[in-house]
């Protein structure tokens, strides 16, 4: 069954996989209109014709009139501990921003998908992944209409800021990336990939709540 992606609302739509997730829908035939909550107007998504900026300093601003009429809701918004200066500043854009986006689609006939992050665990002595796992079991408990949740690996691309670790990282695997199996679950993948696979399960997805690991962001299945 094919889940048509009329119109779609994007918050992280700046970073690196709400840029290519834009892009991809911009290009998506049934697509007719995409609007991407923004903090500051960005030039690149001008260029974009089914794109309208929404441009709020912050995304707790967001209403119930802002969210209505769309048939998907995306959230790519994430960040760290050390770009967001603390973790008390990291946890009010990981979690409490996503969680106030989702509360706004409940009741509603709109699906939400939500980029977490492989090692997700409410339960996890590492607070990163502690967040995201208390993000996704947050979600799971929402009257949603349907929820998609994606657990990418490293993430492969260029991003607008500095990410020093990350950065050492791909290039590491850059360099021996024809050793690596594409069955290793840890394998890295690239925002394309993210974004491909956030599409498919917008239009395929039946189930009230899925989680999506990196195999399948890797493969499609």
């Amino acid at each position: 069954m094919i889940h048509t992606i009329e119109r779609a609302i994007v918050i992280g739509a700046t970073g690196l996989v709400g840029q290519m997730l834009v892009r991809q829908l911009n290009q998506l035939g049934s697509c007719e209109k995409i609007t991407a909550v923004v903090r500051h107007r960005n030039a690149a998504l001008n260029q974009l014709n089914k794109v309208e900026q929404l441009q709020l300093d912050d995304f707790l601003l967001l209403n119930d009139q802002d969210v209505n009429g769309h048939s998907h809701a995306f959230s790519c918004l994430g960040s760290t501990i050390k770009k967001a200066g603390s973790k008390a500043a990291f946890y009010h854009i990981d979690f409490e921003m996503n969680a106030h986006f989702c509360n706004l689609l409940q009741g509603t006939q709109t699906q939400y998908l939500l980029v977490s992050a492989m090692g997700a665990n409410a339960q996890s002595q590492f607070f990163y992944n502690r967040v995201k796992g208390e993000l996704e079991q947050y979600v799971q408990q929402l009257d949603l209409y349907r929820a998609s949740v994606f657990r990418p690996s490293l993430l492969l691309g260029e991003r607008q800021e500095k990410r020093v670790l990350e950065g050492m990282t791909q290039k590491l695997y850059e360099k021996f990336s024809q050793l690596v199996p594409d069955t290793f679950k840890y394998k890295p993948v690239t925002a394309a990939q993210v974004a491909q696979g956030m599409l498919e399960a917008a239009q395929n997805q039946t189930e009230k709540f899925k989680i999506y690991d990196n195999l399948y962001i890797q493969h499609g299945k």
